[in-house]
């Protein structure tokens, strides 16, 4: 068999248009829209009055065609949740192309300029609802086996991906760093520890932060579901609310947590002094993971747009560990102390 290519991915299209019912005769304008970090294209196609929007894997990938199978299967099982996702429709085997509902392109970072403070709030509660209902109706009949990566967010994440990613992309291989404190893995290993003493059969997003919520018809939306995996309540919400896109104020980012607790406690018990208690692991966790994530994104894979984040995302780190509970890591604090200076030193070369 031939390999597939770029030909293939329209044919495929076509038909996956066809079985939806949109036919060859019509007149259908196709758009291509390049995607965020992810290496996977997007085809808008329009006819009168309506639109789809096709996902195609890049070429060649076997990871990209799992990945593709993910989308299609947990977005089917999210929505007979009545979770706020595009409605999945059809999914092509040999290319893994996905047609889905087109939600439009009103993100909610690039609408956050154009809100005053009211409307602010009043959406990201919208966005908390959709991932209330996520985590805790969504978990009801996931299957693990749909996880095109991992099926739990667990210790072994954490420090591979997470805060080993930290410390390989950010730290080593964008700032130079070399040699590391004695410490330092143990103060990973007790964050780590920590953050997974959460309770951890919920559905965990993984990437909820304000790039992957559109705004759509007067209601938030959620879209890149498909590294969804069980984990715990608190890194969803921590993705959100430290979210580096946004820049949200402190004193909304409280409010915002105290809202999520009364939103899930209107589903499940909780409480609210050991959710808190988490939660400041599991935002330490998602800071890490940022940094990683930003620093091999511009660096290794050319994506500049995620540059301007690296700074207030160490900021955001850094404010996290200036309390009392950071004093429990003595080497990461002082880590970050030395790479602010490189950080700015690498910005002002490139």
């Amino acid at each position: 068999m031939k390999p597939f290519d770029k030909h293939d991915q329209d044919v495929a299209i076509t038909s996956l248009l066809r079985r939806h019912g949109w036919e060859d005769g019509e007149t259908l304008a196709r758009q291509w829209l390049a995607g965020d970090g992810s290496d996977r294209r997007f085809c808008r196609v329009r006819r009168e009055g309506a639109s789809l929007l096709a996902v195609v894997p890049p070429i060649g990938n076997p990871a990209a065609m799992n990945e593709a199978r993910s989308v299609y299967r947990i977005g089917r099982h999210l929505l007979r949740c009545g979770v706020a996702v595009p409605a999945c429709y059809d999914f092509d085997e040999n290319s893994g192309i996905v047609l889905c509902e087109d939600l439009g392109d009103r993100l909610l970072h690039a609408a956050l300029p154009e809100l005053d403070d009211t409307e602010k709030k009043r959406w990201y509660e919208g966005a908390i609802q959709a991932l209330v209902r996520l985590q805790v109706l969504g978990r009801e009949g996931f299957d693990p086996n749909w996880c095109w990566d991992t099926q739990r967010y667990d210790r072994q994440l954490m420090l591979q991906r997470e805060s080993g990613y930290f410390r390989d992309a950010f730290c080593g291989s964008l700032l130079g760093i070399e040699d590391f404190a004695s410490g330092l893995t143990a103060e990973f290993l007790q964050i780590a520890d920590r953050a997974a003493a959460q309770p951890a059969h919920f559905l965990l997003h993984r990437d909820f932060q304000s790039r992957n919520l559109m705004l759509c018809d007067g209601r938030v939306r959620i879209i890149d579901f498909q590294g969804a995996r069980l984990g715990p309540l608190g890194y969803d919400l921590a993705s959100l609310l430290l979210d580096p896109y946004a820049a949200l104020a402190p004193s909304l980012r409280a409010q915002l947590q105290a809202y999520y607790i009364t939103t899930v406690s209107g589903y499940i018990p909780l409480d609210p002094h050991s959710f808190n208690e988490g939660y400041y692991y599991l935002f330490l966790q998602r800071n890490l993971q940022i940094l990683g994530a930003f620093a091999f994104l511009s660096q290794q894979k050319g994506k500049v747009f995620f540059k301007d984040f690296l700074k207030p995302s160490l900021v955001s780190l850094a404010d996290h560990l200036a309390g009392n509970q950071g004093d429990a890591f003595p080497c990461l604090r002082a880590l970050l102390d030395e790479c602010f200076p490189l950080l700015e030193q690498y910005l002002q070369w490139k």
